[in-house]
């Protein structure tokens, strides 16, 4: 065993508990929410939805992966680890795959630290890379939520209003700027770690360290690649936008700047198989505050579900062919 490797795995009866209850809280919310629409109209819906729309909206997602790869790499060139666009697409698309056909979309991530880890030279710096992306697409996500409920007018955004959203976008941008700007202050409430392993806990900290001093350094990466969530989340909320009026549904982007990134949100707590169920109770809720038809919201739903499975496929033949650098 390295020093780069975590010496601990979850045990198998935890993780067919985690699978069992996901896969419940899944199945139970799908069969509440079938058992109050009519299932040969949600069919009609789905299947009268126009090819055209729908391979905009496949376009808009290509754009979006694009986009997220064109945001890695500002942060892994702040960290002195030069990657070709292709190459961060390809693992990128893989990385899709990984969260569309594993239980849990931290398959994805795991991919794209590996695909850094040797160019990086440090498991912990790809892996400081990844979550900075990721916690920096988080505020994205916020600050598009939050932006959406304030410009909405056609309802009450539930509980889960504009104020709420503007405080989690400002809990989110307090915590994460002291990482990002006072490096030495992440160092000291990490020191408690060391009782665990400190050797091993004193390498991590130290290569984290250095990554958030060399992010410090440069804040023109961090704002490109805050600038690019934003545009990512913005493009999300495009991809359902061209799904919704594919089936003639009367919803814009202000309602859908709300719904899609809350929907995201609300999936990233891990009690569902890839979101289903969750995503769709998310949609249910808003769609019929906005005096939509359950149906609706479903249907919109999982076909914005089945195009990215569709779209993550190209991820599996990526795999097949690709060579790490």
């Amino acid at each position: 065993m390295t020093s780069e490797d975590i010496p601990e795995r979850p045990s198998r009866a935890r993780t067919l508990l985690v699978t069992t209850i996901k896969i419940v809280v899944s199945v139970g919310l799908l069969a509440v929410l079938f058992s109050r629409v009519d299932v040969s109209r949600l069919w009609s819906i789905t299947r009268q939805a126009s090819v055209s729309w729908l391979t905009m909206a496949l376009l808009l997602y290509l754009l979006m992966v694009l986009t997220s790869a064109v945001r890695w790499g500002v942060l892994l060139r702040a960290q002195r680890v030069p990657l070709p666009f292709t190459y961060l697409t390809k693992s990128f698309l893989v990385a899709t795959f990984f969260n569309n056909f594993l239980p849990s979309n931290i398959g994805g991530d795991v991919i794209r630290v590996a695909d850094t880890a040797k160019a990086a030279g440090s498991k912990t710096l790809a892996t400081t890379v990844v979550l900075i992306d990721r916690g920096l697409g988080v505020l994205g996500l916020a600050l598009m939520a939050a932006t959406g409920a304030s410009m909405m007018h056609r309802m009450a955004v539930g509980p889960v209003g504009p104020r709420v959203l503007w405080a989690g976008f400002g809990l989110g941008t307090i915590i994460a700027t002291p990482a990002l700007l006072m490096p030495e202050m992440v160092t000291k409430l990490l020191q408690p770690l060391r009782i665990f392993h400190q050797e091993w806990v004193d390498a991590r900290i130290e290569k984290l360290t250095f990554a958030l001093t060399r992010f410090k350094e440069t804040p023109a990466a961090l704002a490109a690649c805050f600038s690019g969530a934003i545009a990512v989340q913005g493009l999300l909320v495009l991809f359902y936008v061209a799904i919704a009026r594919s089936m003639h549904i009367p919803v814009g982007f202000a309602e859908l700047a709300v719904i899609v990134p809350v929907s995201f949100i609300v999936q990233m707590v891990p009690l569902s198989v890839n979101g289903f169920g969750v995503r769709e109770a998310t949609f249910g809720f808003y769609f019929t505050r906005l005096g939509l038809p359950l149906d609706a919201a479903l249907a919109v739903s999982f076909v914005g579900a089945g195009l990215i499975i569709l779209f993550s496929l190209s991820g599996g033949v990526v795999l097949l062919t690709r060579r790490r650098v």
